[in-house]
């Protein structure tokens, strides 16, 4: 399995910027795809939003005779020489093996992701400077803080494949989304049709929102009947 580089319509990053991770995995459901919404991981500051194609790095258990500091002045480490080389407006997405005590980042490599242009990052791991992380505005989603590096109990071993992030596959260039409820991973092929859909159902429960606000009984409002579907596109029209 390789990155996956399917061009996107021109509007759908914008169009997932707009979109609620709960709807997104309501579209996402509809295709077929039942676990893209990644357990756990939370944002460091509560109006995050995120959107961007995944670049990933992977660890697995650290090894004493291998996991070092010494080893992260390597610039070929995986974790080092993804953040080194991130394009501009990718998230960059870590595999950290659902190990909340240990930092696979801090203060330090989140400023050398601004400073690439990084649109995010995301990772089933600890963060440390969780306090500097919060306020240094990069969207960033983890399980929380941390203090102790990830060498004490992990180690870099790869970038750029498929990985498992809070136990959903994320493969290179899938788009991830995230906002102050968490991080959805939307498979690359069917962002385009997630992003129209996901808009179109926004404006509707939008409406249906109103209506339930108002008085509205679910029975016929959510979901929508027949003669409600019809009341809004009489109402969608109308403001058109």
């Amino acid at each position: 399995m390789v990155a996956t580089t399917a061009p996107l319509h021109p509007d759908t990053l914008d169009r997932l910027r707009r979109i609620s991770t709960p709807t997104l995995c309501t579209q996402l459901f509809k295709l077929g795809f039942r676990s893209r919404f990644l357990a756990g991981v939370r944002p460091a500051s509560p109006g995050a939003r995120l959107v961007g194609p995944a670049v990933t790095v992977r660890f697995a258990p650290a090894r004493e005779d291998l996991t070092t500091y010494e080893a992260l002045a390597n610039p070929a480490y995986p974790q080092r020489h993804a953040i080194e080389h991130v394009e501009r407006g990718a998230v960059l997405v870590m595999d950290c093996r659902g190990v909340a005590d240990a930092a696979c980042a801090g203060d330090i490599l989140v400023a050398r992701l601004l400073a690439r242009g990084a649109a995010g990052l995301v990772l089933d791991g600890g963060i440390r400077d969780w306090v500097s992380a919060q306020g240094s505005g990069l969207p960033i989603y983890a399980l929380g803080p941390a203090a102790p590096a990830h060498v004490a109990r992990l180690m870099a071993v790869d970038e750029g494949v498929p990985i498992g992030c809070a136990g959903v596959l994320v493969v290179p260039g899938d788009l991830m989304v995230g906002d102050g409820e968490g991080v959805v991973c939307v498979p690359r092929a069917a962002a385009d049709a997630v992003a129209k859909g996901g808009l179109e159902q926004e404006a509707l429960e939008a409406f249906l929102l109103d209506k339930v606000r108002g008085g509205a009984p679910l029975p016929g409002t959510y979901p929508p009947s027949e003669a409600t579907l019809a009341e809004y596109e009489a109402h969608r029209r109308a403001r058109r």
